[in-house]
């Protein structure tokens, strides 16, 4: 927000100078990210009156002017401006002024012969203005050679202040005035607000009582807890007084007319966002031509979706269910609390108003702004939170200076109020000494240190306006918040935040601990750095995805306010979006992908809202260098050459992990999917494509994907062999293997039979690998043919094969005993 020097000493009386000011909000919270010093702007301009104004006698387009500013003798100045003429009062830039907005300094010149001594300026020029069509001219008599800024509104200077989320207060002269008189112990002079009179009756009773033109119907009390509309008559639309608009340019508001011109300031100055309808209009488009025989009726509803309503910015916007809508006899006239319509917009020949001041809900006008996707100054005040207690405030502001500077007549006000009594409008907070010291830390005081005492914390709190009463305990206080700050000062802590605000952070001892211990990664972050190296080493490129994705599963979780429909759920798999890069990759004639992710997935179950870390990956393409030798033909990679990829990774972590038929995922093929087992613990799943899924999204034939539960993945690397793994020799000794075929049940998986062998086969066992499989003739019905070939080898000796039978034999046995298997060897 732009807060006017000049209009904020009007409120508080402080000293500080422009950069004092700004440091000290900066350091309270307020960043001030530009202070525009108005004041070099136009300095060495001063009042001139053209005495005379002749043609050039070299240039058509020229003027001589012989120009008074209160010196001896007038000066001649060349100007170029079509609206130069004798006995106007002119801004006049002197022989030496610099103009930094066009950056020019005014020296002695000649053009085109004829002397220059100045130069008369245009509002562009003096940086008031984006263009000019000619020089400025006063419309008054003024003093010659005085300062033309206090005329022009340049005496000033501008802060740019950002205020935090958490203070809609501070989007106001008002409420800026109040924190400065907090933080400098100035005095704080609030604009006084008159009674409004309504045909000479000063009481509310007496409003509401007036003429019966108009009625409200506040359908949506909730999204609207109060409204005031307010008819004016006999207005005469002009522009602004000189002040008024000075202070609406440098508040980097447009000045439109009087009658906006105030909806404008005193949103400015109260932060409450006001309106201004044509009344006779709100006629028209609600239908009652005889303004006698139907009463016009002001309605706040939600719109019906389709309904249309051009703004006046010149959109017609298509609205939504969640606008809220202002209606005029049901017929909508404005979007509520973001922007009013064009059709009953205060116009030239505007004659009567109806005036709106209401307080609508914050998270109401966050989605109707959303809606129509519009931001206003109106809706970004509304979406903080407007303060409740000062409707009526702003309210009668506003009509005393309408009656003021366009005339109007007070005839007839409707209020319909839906808000909690005034003693909801502010709460009580306990506040300990003993928390604020333990919060805060020590203080500095000169050369030592110390803590807040009581006389501080009084005075901090008192001058945020809080009540305070302590007489039962001198270290307890209970604090009344105001109700201009009911929205942020909540909880103790919040009271906590505001005595360090305003005592000032760099008041707080800054010293660092004296020991303190160079930083770590912890175990699950060094394994998991470990897994994206393994995993990387294995030719996956990590991938990062938004963890935000379209809705539509079973166990999704929807945002209550997306962004976008596009990202309105939270990703319950990583291997969706791994389908989705997969496929775009190919779209865009990148080839394959090999890529893994690991990232975190959201769901519902019985035990409510969950989520947990995963770590996917996808595979598809040919892996061979060149294809030359194939005539350059892709070669698919197959089910183990996948399932090889990964295994490698697994083995590079030292995990042994099982697979086992498996087929619950239906985006997975039933025949070809594997759930991986380690420790037994369920790891996850590995799978290749669906072809179904497969054909739909027009993917190669061969595509896996695999998904780990990655808690259950550092759990299992968590161990001593594993964290420091241990050297173990190669033995110099020969390995002599064996091979073993037998017919097996399809139901019982390899990983069984493997882990039958290592159990029989002891410590002689070097490794068992099975390297055929066959199903077909010769074969018994719902058997397979397998064949394993086992390796043993001793580290001491050569084995023999008196050593290695019986060992063998004891496989062979276990094998028939435990499966019931049929040997072939």
């Amino acid at each position: 927000m732009r807060i006017s020097l000049n209009w904020l000493k009007e409120l508080v009386d402080f000293t500080a100078t422009p950069q004092e000011l700004a440091a000290t909000l900066t350091m309270a919270g307020f960043e001030v990210e530009d202070i525009e010093d108005r004041r070099t702007w136009a300095q060495g301009v001063v009042v001139g009156k053209v005495l005379d104004c002749q043609p050039h006698p070299n240039a058509d387009k020229l003027r001589v002017c012989h120009v008074d500013i209160g010196q001896k003798t007038p000066l001649n100045i060349v100007c170029g401006a079509a609206n130069a003429r004798a006995d106007i009062y002119v801004p006049i830039a002197t022989v030496g002024t610099h103009l930094p907005n066009v950056n020019l300094t005014i020296r002695p010149a000649k053009l085109r012969g004829v002397p220059s001594e100045g130069m008369i300026c245009s509002l562009a020029e003096l940086g008031l203005e984006k263009e000019s069509s000619g020089i400025h001219i006063f419309e008054s008599d003024l003093k010659l050679g005085s300062d033309v800024r206090p005329l022009l509104g340049l005496d000033d200077v501008i802060l740019d202040i950002t205020a935090t989320a958490n203070r809609a207060d501070a989007l106001s002269m008002v409420g800026i005035a109040r924190e400065v008189a907090a933080l400098t112990g100035a005095t704080l002079k609030l604009p006084e607000v008159p009674e409004i009179m309504v045909e000479g009756l000063k009481s509310r009773g007496a409003l509401e009582k007036a003429a019966s033109g108009l009625m409200l119907k506040i359908e949506e009390s909730q999204a609207c807890p109060a409204y005031i509309g307010t008819v004016i008559e006999q207005v005469k639309i002009a522009p602004s007084p000189a002040w008024l608009q000075q202070r609406l340019t440098a508040a980097g508001v447009r000045p439109i007319n009087n009658v906006v011109d105030v909806t404008n300031y005193v949103l400015l100055e109260w932060g409450q966002p006001l309106h201004a309808f044509d009344r006779d209009r709100l006629l028209g488009i609600a239908g009652t031509e005889d303004k006698s025989s139907k009463p016009l009726t002001i309605g706040v509803r939600f719109a019906a979706s389709g309904e249309t309503l051009k703004t006046l910015d010149g959109q017609s916007r298509t609205l939504q269910p969640q606008t809220l809508l202002i209606t005029a006899n049901n017929q909508p006239v404005a979007l509520a609390g973001v922007m009013g319509g064009e059709e009953t917009e205060v116009h030239a020949d505007t004659q009567n108003l109806v005036l709106e001041a209401a307080l609508f809900e914050p998270v109401a006008i966050r989605r109707s702004a959303r809606s129509v996707g519009l931001r206003t100054e109106a809706s970004s005040r509304y979406e903080r939170g407007v303060n409740f207690a000062e409707l009526e405030v702003a309210c009668r502001r506003a009509l005393g200076m309408l009656v003021e500077l366009a005339g109007g007549v007070l005839v007839e006000q409707k209020i319909a109020d839906a808000r909690p009594n005034q003693s909801a409008w502010s709460r009580s907070i306990a506040l300990r000494l003993d928390r604020v010291n333990q919060i805060l830390g020590p203080i500095v005081l000169g050369d030592d240190v110390g803590e807040l005492q009581p006389p501080d914390i009084n005075r901090i709190i008192t001058a945020l306006g809080c009540k305070i009463d302590n007489s039962k305990d001198e270290k307890v206080w209970q604090v009344t918040v105001p109700p201009y700050r009911y929205r942020d000062l909540e909880r103790e802590i919040d009271l906590i935040e505001e005595i360090a605000r305003l005592y000032g952070y760099d008041n707080f001892c800054d010293d660092l601990p004296q020991e303190t211990e160079a930083g770590y990664l912890s175990i699950d972050q060094e394994l998991t750095r470990k897994l994206r190296e393994v995993f990387r080493a294995a030719g996956l490129t990590e991938l990062v995805q938004y963890s935000l994705v379209k809705p539509g599963g079973d166990k999704q979780i929807a945002l209550a306010n997306p962004l976008f429909a596009e990202y309105s759920a939270l990703r319950t798999d990583l291997i969706s979006g791994l389908m989705d890069a997969f496929q775009y990759n190919l779209e865009q004639g990148n080839g394959a992908l090999n890529g893994f992710e690991i990232g975190r997935i959201f769901f519902c179950d019985e035990d409510g809202l969950m989520e947990a870390d995963a770590i996917a990956g996808i595979l598809g393409g040919d892996r061979t260098v060149g294809r030359f030798p194939r005539g350059g033909r892709e070669q698919p990679m197959s089910w183990f050459e996948a399932k090889g990829v990964l295994e490698g990774a697994f083995r590079r972590l030292n995990l042994a992990v099982e697979y086992q038929p498996d087929r619950r995922d239906p985006r997975l093929h039933p025949g070809r999917t594997a759930s991986l087992w380690v420790q037994g613990n369920r790891l996850g799943t590995f799978g290749q494509l669906h072809p179904q899924l497969r054909q739909e999204r027009g993917l190669p034939d061969a595509v896996y994907a695999f998904e780990l539960d990655l808690d259950v993945l550092l759990d299992s690397l968590d161990g001593e062999e594993n964290l420091t793994p241990a050297f173990r020799p190669y033995s110099t000794f020969p390995a002599s293997d064996r091979d073993i075929a037998f017919f097996a049940p399809t139901q019982i998986s390899v990983a069984e039979f493997e882990r039958a062998i290592s159990k029989a086969a002891g410590t002689l066992l070097e490794s068992v690998e099975v390297f055929d499989e066959y199903r077909g003739e010769n074969v018994p019905t719902g058997q397979r043919s397998l064949a394993f070939r086992i390796v043993y080898r001793a580290s001491d000796r050569t084995l023999t094969d008196a050593d290695i039978e019986p060992v063998h034999q004891k496989v062979r046995e276990a094998l028939v005993d435990k499966f019931n298997v049929n040997l072939r060897s």
